[in-house]
């Protein structure tokens, strides 16, 4: 009975048609929650701009918070998943910093939402809130460390610089990301890694 209960419950698209389906109606509530916030925003609204019915919401989440719970994590890792292949290029750790900022610039511009979103999701969704910046500072640790063994970056680099950078890069998003995008990308990514550069350098 247990494992009909679960199988139930589980919402997983099961076919192609139901992952776009899925993906079309975690748009449809980006745009909703980014342009009306979670309050005000709807699940009809999120259906109208999906162009699909009432039902097929309901056939993948449970509720405005279900889905918002959801979208969350969504962007999380649509931002994990865009800056990650190009930090890979990197030639060394304090490169990979700069094309990390840049490249979530990048992102941010295309994506403004993400930041009214996800503000919002601290007091929606503490956990989901929680989970976006701990994880996001977990890779960046990983990647930090991964340097520091490498010889790349100083040997005491620990989760206090992560969450440093990563703090840098959130306020430069919004500053030169969401609010102002007139400025090349390129030259506030290079301006903030000379400040990583001198921070945990080799050569700082």
């Amino acid at each position: 009975m247990a494992e009909d209960a679960a199988a139930k419950d589980d919402k997983t698209p099961r076919t192609a048609r139901g992952e776009r389906t899925r993906r079309a109606l975690l748009a449809a509530a980006a745009a909703e929650f980014g342009e009306k916030g979670f309050h005000d925003g709807s699940i009809s609204g999120i259906t109208r701009r999906a162009g699909c019915a009432l039902g097929s919401f309901y056939t993948y989440f449970d509720s405005k918070d279900d889905i918002f719970r959801a979208l969350v994590a969504d962007m999380s890792g649509q931002v994990r998943d865009y800056v990650g292949p190009r930090i890979a290029d990197a030639r060394n750790g304090i490169e990979a910093e700069r094309i990390g900022l840049l490249s979530f610039l990048e992102f941010a511009r295309e994506h403004k939402e993400i930041y009214r979103i996800i503000d919002e999701a601290e007091f929606v969704d503490q956990a989901a809130y929680r989970a976006h910046y701990e994880n996001t500072a977990s890779r960046m640790t990983a990647r930090l460390t991964k340097a520091a063994a490498r010889g790349d970056v100083r040997a005491d680099v620990e989760e206090v610089h992560a969450w440093a950078i990563m703090g840098m890069n959130v306020f430069l998003g919004l500053r030169f990301g969401v609010w102002d995008d007139s400025r090349p990308a390129e030259e506030v990514a290079a301006i903030a890694n000379a400040l990583v550069e001198r921070g945990i350098g080799t050569k700082a």
